[in-house]
Formats: structure tokens, sequence, C-alpha cells
């Protein structure tokens, strides 16, 4: 199978919602919600904070897997806690993902960036990867937050004739945010749809 990620909506140079499943070496599964940047047809990076089991198992095993889902019971589990080990296919993939990708890791690179919340030295860890294999089990795409701001954002907007300033100053701050990351992940379609929302608050005498 020719490997392209476009196949599950992914682009280059935006960022997806994914579970990443590793196993350690002694075949403990482990699984956790990661963001996964399509960096071209078959590679991606990611950044992890240091401590985390993930950085952990890829460190020791330079590989991993990609799991693309909507669940979000798996989202869920994978976050609070860990996935119960018969929701792991045996080669550590996760039952009933839409799609997944096995990764090798090509270099780890020590990263931080001037907005993270902890900014000491050496606290994460940027991981090139090229996708070695892409297991497609249904149509799907990639989960893009971008979107589901933009949605928000928009049911926001029909509201804002009816509120007072105290109100209409804390969904202009929710805006913000929200277009704070669309730009940061959103696809264009998404940034281009943000904009649109600014002009429509600046035209209400608002400063978005």
């Amino acid at each position: 199978m020719d490997i392209d990620l476009l196949k599950i909506g992914m682009v280059k140079g935006r960022q997806y919602e994914t579970i990443v499943s590793t196993i350690n070496s002694k075949s403990i599964k482990n699984a956790a919600p990661i963001g996964i940047i399509c960096s071209g047809k078959s590679k991606v990076l990611c950044r992890i904070f240091k401590g985390s089991k993930t950085l952990d198992n890829i460190l020791s095993q330079k590989e991993f897997i990609v799991n693309i889902t909507h669940d979000p019971e798996l989202f869920t589990l994978s976050t609070l806690g860990n996935l119960p080990e018969n929701y792991f296919n045996q080669n550590c993939s996760i039952k009933n993902a839409d799609a997944y990708f096995k990764c090798e890791v090509i270099n780890f690179s020590e990263a931080i960036k001037q907005s993270d919340p902890i900014k000491k030295k050496d606290e994460a860890i940027v991981i090139k990867a090229e996708v070695k294999e892409l297991v497609i089990n249904k149509n799907t795409k990639a989960l893009n937050r971008g979107f589901n701001y933009v949605i928000e954002s928009l049911s926001n907007l029909t509201r804002f004739d009816m509120f007072d300033d105290n109100q209409k100053e804390e969904y202009l701050n929710r805006f913000r945010e929200a277009n704070r990351v669309v730009v940061k992940v959103g696809h264009k379609e998404d940034i281009l749809a943000m904009k649109a929302i600014k002009k429509e608050l600046m035209k209400k005498g608002l400063k978005p």
C-alpha cells in the first residue's frame, strides 16, 4: 500500500488529535492522546513532555503506533488512565480504530516553546518519525480541533446581541482562544471561517 497520510485527511503542517499506543520492554501496552503533526506524505512529528510513559516507551523502543479514532470513550480512558489490555490488538494498535499507522523514529531533539506553561529547560522532546505502514479499517479523517472551534464560535456569534457587556467580554475571550488554536492547528478553511467570524464581531463594534 502506498503510504500517503492524505488518505486519512492529514495535511502537511497541520496537527491532529490521535491516540498513540506504545509498548515497553516488558510488553506492557500503553495508550495516550497525543497531538501529531503531519510533516509529509509519510512523515510525522510530535512533542511530548518528559515523565510520560509514552515518551519513555518511544525512547526505548524507537517506534510507536498512531491510532485514528473519533470515539470519545477511547480518548477519555486513555487520558484518565490507560486502556484495558483487551482494548489493544496484538500488534499494539487499538481495536476498533478507524485507521492506524506504525512509525519508526528518525530522530529526537529537545525543545521548549515560549508559550509553554512549563518553561524549564529540556522539559520536552520532539520526535520525528517515518510511517512504515498505514492500515485503514474504514473511510475516515484524522481529528482536527479546528472545525470544532469554528462551530462553537459560530454558535456563540448568534448569541452576542443577547449578552450584556460582561458576557460579551467573556465570550470574546473564548473567541480569542478559539482563534489562537485554529490558527495553530486548523486547516485553511477553518482559518478563513474564523476570519469571517472576526469580521462579523468587529461589525458589532467589538474588538476580537
